[in-house]
C-alpha cells in the first residue's frame, strides 16, 4: 500500500467511523428503549455502540500480531477518556458535580475492571481468567443497573444504598439520554451503521499501521497516542457536551462505562481469541496511567463531591506527562521509568495542594 493510499485511508476510514458511532449510537439508544431499558442500562449501551471503533481498531491490530497497538489503542484510549471526557468536562464545565454514592458505584466497577487489565498485561492472569473475572464484575452491575435486587442474599441496608445510588445516577441520565421508541428501522440502521463502522475502524488500523511502519513510528505510539485519541472523539464529545449542561453523573457514567467496555471487549476478548503476545513494558506503562489516574480522579470526585476546574486542569496536564512517557519509551529515549514516575507524582502533588488551597479561600468563613 502506498503512502498517499494508506493517508487517504486512513482520514476516511476515521471520518467514516466517528460520524457512523452518532448514528449508531442514537439509534441503539431507541431500540433500547423499545425493549424497555432502564436509563442506566440505556448509558451501558450508549457506551458499547461508541466505543465500537476502539474495539474495532484493537481487535483488528491484535488480529494481525501487533499486539503493541491493540493493547495501546485500548488503554491509551482509557487515559485520553480520563482526560477528554472528565479533565476538559471540568474545566469546560466550571466544575462537574457528583454525588457520593455514585461515584462509589461506578468507581468500585471501574477500579476492579481498571485491577483486572494491570494484572493481565502483567501476565499474572491470562487473558481467559481476566475475562471470566471482569464478566463476572459487570454481570453483578448489571444486575444492579437492572434493579433486580438480591433482598434475599444481600443485606436490607445495602440494598437500600444501591437503589439510593441507581437512583441518583438515573435522575441525571433521563434528562440526559431518554430517547424516543425506536421501531424495526432504527434496528436496520443501527446494524448497518455497526457494519459500517468495523469495516471504517479495521480500514484506519490498517493504515496507520502502514503509514507506522513507513516513517518507523513505534506501535505503542500509533496505538497509543494516535488511534487511541482519534477513536475516542465521539465520547469526549458528548461527555463535554453533557458536562456543560451540569450533568456530572452521565458525564462520570460516560467515561467510566466507555473504560470498562474498552477492557472488556478491546483487549480481555481478543486476548482470549487470538493472544496478547508476552508482556510489554510499554504496554505496562500505559496501563499505570490508566489505573493510577482512574484512582486520582476518583478519589478527587468523592473528596470534593465532583471536579473542579483546577483538578481537570490537574487531569490534564497528567496526560501530557502520559503523552511525554510513551514518546520516550517509544523511541527509546533514555529517561528512567522513575524519572517518568517522579514527574507523574510531582503533577499531583503539587495539583493536590493547589486545589486544596482553592477550596479553603472558596470555603465560607
Amino acid at each position: 500500500m502506498s503512502v498517499g493510499l494508506a493517508l487517504a485511508g486512513f482520514l476516511i476510514g476515521a471520518a467514516v467511523s466517528l460520524v457512523t458511532s452518532f448514528v449508531l449510537v442514537a439509534r441503539l439508544e431507541r431500540v433500547g428503549e423499545r425493549l424497555g431499558l432502564s436509563e442506566a442500562l440505556l448509558g451501558m449501551v450508549a457506551a458499547l455502540a461508541a466505543d465500537a471503533p476502539e474495539i474495532t481498531s484493537a481487535f483488528t491490530a491484535i488480529a494481525h500480531h501487533q499486539q503493541r497497538i491493540g493493547a495501546g489503542v485500548v488503554i491509551g484510549s482509557n487515559v485520553f477518556n480520563l482526560a477528554a471526557l472528565l479533565g476538559l468536562g471540568a474545566i469546560v464545565a466550571g466544575r462537574i458535580g457528583l454525588h457520593r454514592k455514585v461515584v462509589v458505584l461506578g468507581g468500585a466497577v471501574a477500579m476492579a475492571i481498571a485491577a483486572v487489565c494491570i494484572v493481565v498485561v502483567l501476565g499474572v492472569l491470562s487473558a481467559l481468567t481476566g475475562l471470566a473475572l471482569a464478566v463476572a464484575v459487570l454481570a453483578l452491575y448489571l444486575v444492579v443497573l437492572s434493579h433486580e435486587w438480591l433482598s434475599g442474599l444481600l443485606p436490607p441496608g445495602l440494598v437500600r444504598w444501591l437503589q439510593s445510588a441507581v437512583s441518583e445516577e438515573e435522575a441525571e441520565l433521563e434528562a440526559a439520554i431518554r430517547p424516543a421508541r425506536g421501531t424495526w428501522k432504527d434496528a436496520m440502521i443501527a446494524a448497518a451503521s455497526l457494519v459500517v463502522v468495523v469495516v471504517a475502524s479495521a480500514a484506519m488500523e490498517r493504515s496507520a499501521s502502514v503509514l507506522g511502519g513507513r516513517y518507523a513510528v513505534p506501535e505503542i505510539v500509533i496505538g497509543g497516542l494516535v488511534l487511541a485519541a482519534v477513536t475516542s472523539l465521539p465520547n469526549a464529545v458528548a461527555a463535554v457536551y453533557l458536562a456543560s449542561r451540569g450533568r456530572g453523573a452521565a458525564t462520570l457514567s460516560t467515561a467510566l462505562n466507555s473504560n470498562t467496555l474498552n477492557v472488556v471487549g478491546g483487549l480481555l476478548l481478543p486476548g482470549v481469541m487470538i493472544g496478547l503476545g508476552r508482556p510489554s513494558g510499554q504496554a505496562l506503562l500505559m496501563t499505570a496511567w490508566y489505573v493510577g489516574l482512574t484512582a486520582v480522579v476518583l478519589a478527587f470526585a468523592y473528596r470534593d463531591h465532583g471536579l473542579r476546574r483546577s483538578v481537570g486542569c490537574l487531569v490534564i496536564a497528567a496526560y501530557v506527562v502520559c503523552i511525554g512517557s510513551v514518546l520516550v519509551s517509544g523511541y527509546g529515549v533514555p529517561v528512567s521509568p522513575a524519572m517518568i514516575a517522579a514527574a507523574a507524582a510531582l503533577i499531583v502533588i503539587v495539583g493536590t495542594g493547589l486545589a486544596s488551597m482553592r477550596q479553603r479561600r472558596s470555603a465560607p468563613p
